[in-house]
């Protein structure tokens, strides 16, 4: 099916099961912004299964997925490329593997086990260069009591953060090169929570790579930088973060993480990241210069019905996505949805699409960006 570009000025035929007319919103403070969703396919056409994406990242004007530990095991330590008009997938990927001289590193191990991997960015000079960051390494062996003793003073989990680099060989292979531990302050309160810690990474100006936790200790989502030079790598110690001050919203109860990002600078040369607010189906726009509140976009998704019946045509609203990558190309925001499993069920309404649900497919998202969100 031929995939249709919505813009949010146009009136659409949309409902959960049974078509209802929806007013697209104009107004700057519109109530909810449609979003709809291809269901991404293999190279033979059938829908991707179980795969758990846990980033998304322009790369060389197409997309490209990673999984996290959690996907079936055809796809966990592996880099998808996904044309974004179609949602298709063309080839199966390419194989991360450890490069010889990182063999002897403190977190070699865990990374070339089931590492549980997080969001992906490529390096803003050399796009041949990617990096990943691990979040939960509870589950995973113990470190050597020398490499214990050497990166215990993390400040947030037991077992740090890594950030990962990749070097890309050709088309269907990869090496994992460089390893390197994050590290906070304690005046950062960022606290134990290993299953909660960085899901969102985005490059900006100067080779500054920011981070987004999904929540610190007071259960709010916080965004770190990281200055990378070209002698970045020479080191294999920690790598010590900053608090670049964003306005970030506050909420008094439940969870709000952040989980998916990318940057973004407008025609003004106004510098912001879009991120996604995973649990509250939001956008957040971040303005980096940290003078601006961020604004926050709701969001309504639909997933692409690819037959038709009487009472379900063209989509379907959903009742969770679970967005977990996010990317901008042009003025395009694209999104992947991380399907949540105990969640994603609930979506099903029209038969169509139950296969799809049951066997947690992920859907790949465009907004338009429109100019005056970052007035």
């Amino acid at each position: 099916m031929k995939f249709i570009v919505t813009t949010l000025l146009a009136s659409v035929l949309l409902s959960s099961c049974s078509p209802a007319k929806v007013e697209a919103p104009v107004a700057k403070q519109a109530a909810v912004f449609p979003v709809y969703g291809q269901w991404i396919t293999e190279p033979d056409g059938s829908v991707m299964l179980d795969s758990q994406p846990s980033g998304l990242v322009n790369w060389r004007q197409q997309l490209m997925i990673l999984s996290d530990r959690s996907a079936l095991e055809q796809h966990r330590l592996r880099l998808r490329t996904i044309e974004p008009n179609t949602a298709q997938m063309p080839d199966s990927g390419i194989k991360l593997r450890l490069a010889d001289e990182v063999k002897a590193n403190c977190f070699a191990g865990y990374v070339s086990r089931n590492p549980d991997l997080e969001s992906l960015v490529v390096d803003p000079d050399d796009d041949t260069i990617l990096y990943m960051v691990t979040e939960d390494a509870t589950y995973d062996d113990e470190l050597s009591a020398q490499c214990r003793d050497t990166f215990q003073q993390t400040d947030t989990s037991q077992y740090p953060f890594l950030l990962v680099r990749i070097a890309l060989q050709d088309n269907s292979s990869a090496l994992i090169t460089h390893i390197r531990p994050l590290q906070f302050t304690d005046e950062m309160q960022v606290g134990n929570t290993p299953n909660d810690g960085i899901e969102a990474m985005a490059f900006g100006k100067n080779r500054t790579l920011y981070l987004g936790l999904e929540r610190d200790s007071h259960k709010q989502a916080r965004i770190f930088s990281l200055n990378m030079p070209s002698h970045f790598w020479q080191s294999t110690d920690f790598a010590g973060v900053d608090d670049p001050q964003l306005k970030l919203p506050k909420f008094d109860k439940g969870n709000h993480p952040i989980n998916g990002m990318d940057y973004y600078q407008t025609t003004e040369g106004q510098d912001f990241l879009i991120a996604s607010a995973r649990n509250d189906s939001k956008l957040w726009l971040i303005d980096l210069s940290g003078s601006k509140e961020t604004r926050i976009l709701p969001l309504e998704f639909y997933a692409q019905l690819t037959s038709s019946t009487d009472n379900c045509q063209d989509w379907e609203k959903m009742d969770n996505a679970s967005i977990e990558g996010v990317a901008v190309i042009g003025q395009t925001i694209w999104m992947v949805n991380d399907p949540w499993k105990e969640a994603y069920p609930k979506n099903i309404l029209c038969l169509q699409n139950k296969e799809n649900y049951q066997n947690f497919s992920p859907l790949l998202f465009r907004l338009p960006i429109q100019a005056h969100w970052f007035e």
